[in-house]
């Protein structure tokens, strides 16, 4: 039994990232949860509507729009996750020369600001000029207008998502792998099993705690996908029906059409979201994560 001093002591210690989280965490959620469920004045002030503003939402095409393509660009984006392995095994080739430098630059992205990144892309991007275009064109193929078409437009960010991102994954999955013990490959290569078959029998089952964990993060990051799709997608495009995500939507909603309780709403959702698809994530890992 612990004494009352030390359950005392306890409490002081975890006491300012209790508060920290309080103020900065639940307070917010709480309150947001509250104007959801109101209706915003022209001249300030609230007015208790109840679930008037979810009800508007779940009759909206907009917002079945905004959720389509958020989940479809979270999908692409997950598909990257298998890139970054592969890079991280590569990366984890010993005696590899310049190991410091190709970590560096897999990782450059990632300190990039995101504005420089849309620019960037978007030069790449453009269906007129554009150094992917001109590629494309030099072995006879017209290539689309990236960004201005409503059918190709999300899937142009979602290269630039996985680009961003591969970096990051890539130095989570290295940890992992310089986790997995040199035990097992000796014994591999004692019985006759190529760095291949090592590959898919010993490192991808003793990496799925890392796989797990960078999915996680990988989903929630891009439910939330917004800088891109703003920097990169002009507002009067056509494209930009095709591309809009929640966040954009909530963007749109509250800070342009000034309707703050109804993009408090779009936020509860997006909230929600992600507690469901995460909940799904942490049950559906117990029939393919691997723990030693």
């Amino acid at each position: 039994m612990h004494s009352k001093r030390e359950w005392a002591w306890g409490y002081l210690l975890i006491a300012p990232m209790a508060l920290g989280l309080a103020v900065f965490y639940l307070w917010p959620i709480l309150q947001t949860l509250y104007l959801s469920m109101t209706e915003s004045g022209v001249f300030g002030g609230y007015t208790w509507v109840g679930m008037a503003n979810f009800a508007d939402l779940f009759t909206d095409e907009e917002m079945y729009g905004a959720l389509g393509n958020t989940l479809l660009y979270a999908v692409l984006v997950l598909a990257g996750v298998p890139l970054s392995i592969v890079v991280a095994a590569l990366l984890n080739v010993p005696g590899l020369r310049g190991l410091s430098l190709y970590r560096t630059l897999y990782f450059l992205p990632v300190v990039t600001m995101p504005a420089a990144v849309a620019l960037t892309w978007s030069y790449l991007f453009n269906g007129d000029f554009g150094a992917i275009n001109h590629v494309l064109g030099t072995v006879g193929i017209d290539g689309p207008y990236w960004l201005g078409d409503p059918d190709v437009a999300i899937y142009a960010i979602a290269v630039v998502g996985i680009w961003s991102s591969i970096g990051y994954n890539a130095v989570l999955f290295l940890a992992g792998l310089q986790g997995i013990p040199r035990h097992y490959y000796e014994a591999a290569e004692i019985d006759g099993a190529g760095r291949l078959r090592q590959f898919f029998r010993i490192t991808l089952p003793l990496l799925t705690p890392t796989t797990f964990f960078v999915m996680v993060i990988t989903m929630i990051n891009a439910l939330q996908v917004f800088d891109l799709v703003y920097l990169m997608i002009d507002l009067k495009s056509p494209a930009l029906e095709g591309s809009r995500t929640i966040v954009y939507l909530f963007y749109e909603t509250g800070f342009v059409q000034n309707q703050r309780g109804l993009a408090a709403a779009i936020a509860v959702i997006l909230l929600g979201l992600i507690l469901v698809l995460t909940a799904f994530q942490f049950r559906l890992q117990k029939k393919w994560v691997h723990y030693e």
